[in-house]
């Protein structure tokens, strides 16, 4: 099962699509005539307050309905989703995560002032919006005879939110919070579980009321408290900086050379992986941030559209970059084996390949079940190295790591003299504040991974309570809310064993989810766009009158 869900979502997810995607958002930007610069001087107007008007219809103000959005996008994949992508494509992934992240925030003021134009506002005070009732509606609109196929891509994009929601936007935080506890400190994940399911169900009982103001305090608190902590480990590490930049523009357009804990990257891995960070990060042409804007009170789409494009900017070049600066200014990507060998063990030749020698494990209170790591080069792949992984295992002679056979024509060598913690993603980051200050990572990055996954939990249960509501109305909701404030608890009762099979469920729902927006987007997208240009027309001419 976990093969096939990840030939799905590797599937959905095929280096093609993701160009596609950033094509669709530098053809936006051409579209709208770099609409950017309109979220960093109006957008800053909207959120302060200077439009807010308690007679339009919606639920929420302008800066509650950025922070509930933001609440479902600054998460873990801030801390480890960008530790991941640096692993895996070197520090040049972070220079194409600026470029998505520039270039998204004209998509996604195009696809809330979409939404906000076919928002269903038969409830002012309890509006609702988002890609499926553009789908339905337009499709109409366009012809009588489409009105199927817009309800049918409706309940698709539905029916993937509601997978994506359950997973990545519930079970994998939760999963993962449990996780970095329990590394720390000894509370069971269960535990972490049944605190998260109590402190998510009393937030969304009360709506989108109580998740906009609960929102609106945690997510600045949380950004401000990590982007602080972030600015003193850059001070510490201030020398470093200048280099930290050249290293991601090199990278971004020549291989880096792979030597320490790095596996090396090309630039097209590069490109590739900091991409597809930038993308799952700031849920770009994903269509979820549409349902929290759609709340909003105010009665001009645009001006909510244009607020929404802060959140790539906010999201990417602000809370990642800062993530990326403190892992590559303090070396723990790249760091030197956590143990040296005593001797290096032997490869041998076998039928099936080359067999690497048992290694005994010593030193770093290795756990039975622990990841550990060794670096293996190849004569044939001079400038890319290959982590190979293996759990440790209690036998009589002590803890032992057996590895997996390599298969390859040419001999492997012993790239780095030693064994490596598993360290990344989320603890990657946490060795990264320890680094500066012992024991900084490991009460800071547990704090902030609780409270950018209780954030996350709560606003994608309001995504796909939206889903419920256009599949079985309104009667459904509180159905949905009970069965989806258990979630958490189920994620760390120990029956699910990976993070990855959650990963890659919510990938093929937000796979899905994309493959159904971007069509609405480039066949609708025309509308947003003459109604932002007809909107900035309107406020040129009330400013000269």
């Amino acid at each position: 099962m976990s093969d096939i869900l990840a030939a799905v979502n590797t599937f959905l997810w095929p280096e093609p699509w993701v160009m596609t995607i950033v094509v669709t958002a530098a053809v936006f930007t051409l579209w709208t005539g770099f609409s950017q610069y309109r979220a960093l001087t109006h957008g800053l107007k909207v959120i302060g307050g200077a439009y807010d008007d308690k007679s339009h219809p919606g639920a929420i103000s302008h800066f509650q309905a950025l922070s509930a959005a933001l609440s479902g996008t600054v998460g873990l994949g801030n801390i480890g989703g960008v530790a991941l992508a640096i692993s895996l494509g070197g520090p040049g992934a972070i220079f194409w995560m600026w470029v998505i992240g520039v270039l998204g925030m004209a998509v996604k003021m195009l696809e809330v002032t979409l939404s906000m134009m076919y928002r269903n506002t038969d409830d002012p005070e309890n509006p609702h919006g988002g890609p499926m009732w553009v789908a339905s509606k337009a499709f109409a609109q366009l012809d009588p005879r489409l009105a199927g196929v817009g309800k049918a891509v409706a309940v698709v994009f539905c029916l993937a939110l509601l997978t994506a929601t359950c997973t990545g936007g519930n079970m994998f935080q939760a999963w993962n919070v449990g996780e970095v506890t329990g590394a720390y400190f000894p509370i069971p994940p269960w535990a972490c579980g049944l605190v998260l399911s109590i402190l998510v169900a009393a937030v969304i009982i009360g709506g989108i009321r109580r998740i906009g103001r609960v929102a609106a305090a945690i997510v600045p608190a949380m950004c401000a408290i990590y982007l602080i902590a972030g600015a003193y480990v850059l001070f510490v590490n201030a020398d470093e900086i200048p280099a930290m930049f050249s290293m991601i523009v090199q990278g971004a357009f020549a291989p880096t050379t792979a030597s320490g804990a790095f596996v090396g990257g090309t630039a097209a891995s590069a490109f590739l992986f900091g991409m597809k960070r930038a993308i799952f990060s700031s849920e770009v042409g994903i269509g979820t941030s549409p349902m929290a804007h759609c709340a909003a009170r105010t009665d001009e789409p645009v001006r909510e559209g244009i607020v929404a494009g802060l959140e790539p900017l906010i999201d990417t070049l602000v809370v990642s970059t800062f993530t990326a600066l403190i892992i590559l200014s303090t070396g723990v990507w790249n760091r030197a084996p956590d143990v040296s060998f005593e001797e290096a063990p032997a490869i041998v030749a076998t039928g099936d390949g080359w067999r690497i020698e048992d290694t005994r494990l010593s030193g770093q209170n290795w756990s039975p079940g622990e990841t550990v790591s060794i670096v293996i080069s190849f004569d044939d792949q001079p400038r890319s190295n290959t982590i190979v992984s293996s759990r440790a295992q209690e036998t009589a002679a002590g803890l032992v790591a057996s590895w997996p056979t390599v298969e390859s024509e040419s001999r492997p060598q012993i790239a780095e003299n030693g064994l490596y913690k598993n360290y990344v993603g989320t603890t990657l980051t946490a060795k990264s504040f320890d680094s500066v200050v012992p024991g900084l990572g490991k009460w800071f990055v547990t704090i902030a991974a609780w409270l950018f996954a209780y954030s996350t939990i709560v606003t994608w249960c309001y995504y796909g309570e939206q889903g419920v509501v256009f599949i079985a109305g309104e009667r459904a909701v509180q159905a949905y809310r009970i069965v989806y404030s258990t979630l958490p608890l189920v994620a760390t009762l120990g029956w699910v064993k990976s993070d990855i099979d959650l990963d890659n469920l919510s990938g093929i729902g937000t796979g899905v989810m994309v493959i159904a927006n971007l069509p609405i987007l480039w066949l609708f997208g025309h509308q947003a766009v003459k109604a932002y240009r007809e909107y900035f027309s309107r406020m040129a001419k009330s400013a000269k009158g």
